[in-house]
């Protein structure tokens, strides 16, 4: 299995995850004509991808969706709730709402829920084989009920959204911040480094941290912090990188 962050911040959130006999996508944030060149720099069609994984509603997320299923027609994996805010798909054909696992060719792809100011937010986790990634973006904490469920994968794609400090010093408005900090918005760095210091396990062989605030953040403060945190809960690992807004990360395999 390759994955590959193309797009992650509050612009626009997109990944590729190419298994063996497929290609899907989480999410079509960004614009059309950067997803297009994105995949075009891996030798890729949009016509190729097989299926795209929807998150939740919200326009970093879905901004891309009517351009590209205008000439694409992949099948559209996401939560019933979605749909009332994705009207434009009702006479869709290739809607998939199965909320146990889909068999895609060689690959399982199982959802699980998280906690977001969006109808029916998800995340995902995709294996093949002895192989499997989390994404997990968009929430204001993990239940703990599923920690069992999301530890020891091969990759974690994990939001990491803010630095306290930065948000709560910074310009955005008290309901802003109240809305960014809550149990429904989304993980800091801190929360970020307590919650993977539960997950990483001996199978675990990288960790991209994503979704990081432009204004409420910076990638240095956001590896350290995670890193630290790690270190104080007794887990040695070293493997993280940062996903950018308009920079696509190397393809990871796993």
């Amino acid at each position: 299995m390759l994955v590959s962050v193309l797009a992650s911040g509050s612009e626009g959130n997109c990944t590729l995850i190419q298994t063996k006999y497929k290609k899907i996508l989480i999410d079509l944030g960004m614009n059309n004509k950067y997803i297009v060149s994105q995949l075009s720099e891996l030798n890729i069609l949009p016509s190729q991808i097989d299926c795209v994984l929807i998150t939740h509603t919200h326009s970093d997320h879905t901004g891309a969706m009517k351009t590209f299923f205008k000439k694409n027609t992949p099948m559209i994996c996401l939560d019933p709730k979605m749909m009332s805010e994705l009207d434009f798909l009702e006479n869709y054909s290739f809607l998939c709402f199965d909320e146990t696992p889909i068999y895609l060719g060689d690959a399982v792809i199982e959802s699980f829920k998280t906690s977001h100011d969006a109808p029916g937010s998800r995340g995902y986790i995709i294996r093949e084989g002895e192989s499997s990634f989390v994404y997990v973006t968009d929430t204001g904490y993990i239940n703990y009920k599923l920690f069992d469920k999301l530890s020891n994968h091969s990759l974690y794609v994990f939001e990491s959204n803010h630095d306290i400090e930065l948000l709560m010093h910074g310009k955005y408005p008290a309901w802003l911040r109240s809305r960014i900090s809550s149990d429904v918005g989304h993980l800091s760095n801190g929360q970020a480094g307590f919650y993977l210091s539960r997950l990483i396990g001996p199978k675990t062989k990288e960790v991209v941290l994503a979704h990081l605030s432009k204004e409420n953040n910076d990638p240095d403060i956001a590896l350290e912090t995670v890193k630290e945190s790690l270190k104080e809960n007794h887990v040695d690992f070293h493997n993280i990188v940062i996903a950018k807004q308009r920079e696509r990360t190397d393809c990871v395999e796993i």
